[in-house]
């Protein structure tokens, strides 16, 4: 039953790196964050139209390997639609997930499908890939308009 499941969290990964969702330049974002992962040279433009207090569009332009690109589709997907508080709170829960070697049952099923991301943190060189989304999702949502920021 695990290796369905990993096999099946391996082709939604495949998915989302070659058919990211909400790729692209978003009109109209009132919060634009570029990050860069120097260590392998993975970068994004995350876009975000904050209003009133939710995520109302979201959006992504970068190049990266399989693991940046699906988690940046993944991530955009989730959050859309959120109230900021709320995509805060999902930022803080994959982040612990990406990191952390335990993960219990009950914060992978709060994270949804997003579970799929959850073996990263076996690989540690892909943690700082899976969560270049994230920081930039959370510099937005924090922050701001913020441009050439590194991560």
């Amino acid at each position: 039953m695990r290796e369905s499941l990993a096999g099946l969290y391996q082709e939604m990964i495949i998915d989302h790196a070659h058919n990211p969702r909400n790729f692209g330049e978003l009109t109209g974002a009132n919060r634009t964050v570029h990050v860069v992962n120097p260590l392998c040279g993975d970068q994004l433009t995350l876009y975000l139209n904050l209003t009133d207090g939710a995520v109302a569009d979201i959006a992504f332009l970068g190049s990266g390997c399989a693991i940046s690109q699906a988690s940046s589709s993944l991530m955009t997907a989730a959050v859309k639609g959120l109230p900021h508080g709320e995509a805060l709170t999902l930022f803080g829960r994959v982040h612990s997930m990406l990191t952390t070697e335990t993960v219990d049952e009950a914060a992978l099923v709060e994270v949804g499908k997003l579970a799929v991301l959850s073996g990263v943190w076996e690989y540690p060189a892909r943690v700082k890939c899976a969560t270049l989304a994230w920081q930039a999702l959370r510099n937005a949502l924090e922050d701001g308009d913020r441009r050439g920021e590194k991560e």
